[in-house]
């Protein structure tokens, strides 16, 4: 099986073919969505959601980004896999974000990073590329932001902020991104973003006009229960199949119906004998 890699990104936005990114946090769910060939698996700092319970993305550390990283690393032999940079870990200063994204890389085994904003980040994007690591950009609705913005909120809806979203889009293209995230961001101008840039532009609630989707997968596979976003469509009500394979193993022990004599060990009488 062939590894995907940024040319790959590349090739399919030349040819017009859509591109296919899920999250994935662990080696099991990893290597399910890798063994379904999609081109890209996030490990996204949406974690601190999905895995750790937090209420946002704010509090995920470099070293939960690390050991969520290397687990999926670990995993994948088709998809390329890119790491969030978590909050606080590139905004300070060029030096330690190369240093952070650096981790990424050399102990989660990453084959890029992926970081939020436009304008101000460029400078770390073009060290990350000058450095040898790739980047993907990320605009529109940025999690890490939420505190900044007064929440999760469709981003780009009037026209200063339409052309801003515009030229933060080229701006990263021009410091180096291989790819671009959007976040939230109205169909049409999530539209004209994918065809004025070079770079495939990936959607997440942007529409179909992108080059390419991302989901976190326990949204599409419904095994969110607190808030499902209105971009999310299920592709399978896993969830209710792993709440009823609970409910029903329950039931099975508590019953006795569970272990049967299949699920044993025999063993011969004279090696237990005189136990009793």
């Amino acid at each position: 099986m062939t590894k995907n890699t940024i040319l790959t990104f590349r090739k399919k936005k030349r040819e017009g073919k859509k591109l296919t990114m899920l999250t994935a946090y662990d080696y099991t769910m990893a290597r399910i969505i890798d063994a379904g060939q999609v081109d890209a698996i996030l490990v996204g700092d949406s974690l601190g959601n999905v895995m750790l319970g937090y209420a946002d993305t704010v509090s995920v550390t470099m070293d939960d980004m690390v050991h969520h990283c290397a687990a999926v690393s670990r995993a994948t032999s088709h998809a390329l896999v890119v790491g969030d940079m978590p909050f606080m870990s590139f905004q300070t200063s060029v030096e330690e974000a190369l240093r952070n994204a650096g981790r990424l890389m050399k102990e989660g085994r990453v084959n890029a990073v992926k970081l939020e904003g436009g304008h101000r980040v460029c400078p770390q994007i073009k060290a990350m590329v000058q450095a040898g690591i790739p980047v993907m950009a990320h605009l529109g609705l940025t999690p890490q932001s939420v505190n900044a913005i007064g929440g999760y909120r469709v981003a780009g809806r009037t026209k200063g902020k339409a052309e801003l979203l515009l030229e933060e889009s080229l701006a990263v293209q021009d410091a180096g991104a291989f790819s671009l995230v959007l976040e939230c961001v109205p169909v049409r101008l999530a539209s004209l973003i994918a065809r004025r840039l070079d770079i495939p532009v990936i959607g997440i609630g942007s529409g179909n006009g992108c080059d390419g989707q991302v989901l976190v997968t326990q949204d599409m596979m419904g095994m969110s229960t607190d808030f499902t976003p209105k971009f999310v469509k299920v592709f399978a009500p896993v969830g209710d199949a792993m709440r009823k394979a609970v409910a029903d193993y329950v039931q099975a022990v508590e019953s006795c119906e569970f272990p049967e004599e299949q699920h044993g060990f025999a063993v011969d009488d004279e090696a237990i004998e005189g136990l009793y």
